[in-house]
């Protein structure tokens, strides 16, 4: 995918973390209720709470673009609605799990990419993943966890952050 102008792209802000449960969801809809109390306006275009009651219960009172429901081999699955999300053209979109694989039938194969065309449409994007979920420190991480990590982003998908968050 091409690179948007960087004048009209939107700006991209990872919560990495080092672990499950860390508490990246939670501290980017924190700062998203900061963001809205301010008159920004910001939309939840996807969000995996895990079944976490205070993850949910953080969530509320933020706008939430309904998920597109996509029928897969007899199953139903729920991924972020794309096109949805363009359409409402938030200035700020919270995407969680950057590195999901979407199922298919989905616009893009990989969450990363859904993401890239929200920040070339001029969407400021914020996003979480874990560090194990970056390619090159894959293996590093099933050496040291024995976790075989299977959904990854590239290297260079960090590397077009705009700020970076630790958790």
């Amino acid at each position: 995918m091409a690179d948007a102008d960087p004048q009209t792209r939107g700006r991209f802000k990872l919560y990495l973390g080092y672990a499950a449960g860390v508490g990246k969801t939670y501290q980017m809809l924190e700062d998203a209720h900061e963001t809205r109390q301010k008159g920004v306006d910001l939309t939840i275009g996807y969000l995996e709470s895990h079944g976490r009651k205070d993850t949910m219960a953080k969530a509320a009172g933020l706008d939430l673009v309904p998920r597109r429901r996509i029928e897969y081999r007899g199953s139903v699955f729920e991924e972020m609605d794309f096109e949805a999300v363009l359409a409402r053209k938030p200035q700020v979109c919270l995407v969680d799990e950057l590195p999901h694989t979407n199922v298919p039938g989905a616009l893009h194969r990989k969450r990363w990419e859904d993401v890239l065309g929200l920040l070339e449409a001029g969407i400021d994007l914020w996003t979480t993943m874990n560090i194990q979920h970056l390619e090159s420190l894959n293996d590093q991480g099933r050496q040291m966890t024995g976790v075989r990590v299977r959904e990854t982003i590239p290297d260079w998908g960090m590397g077009r952050a705009d700020e970076v968050v630790m958790g």
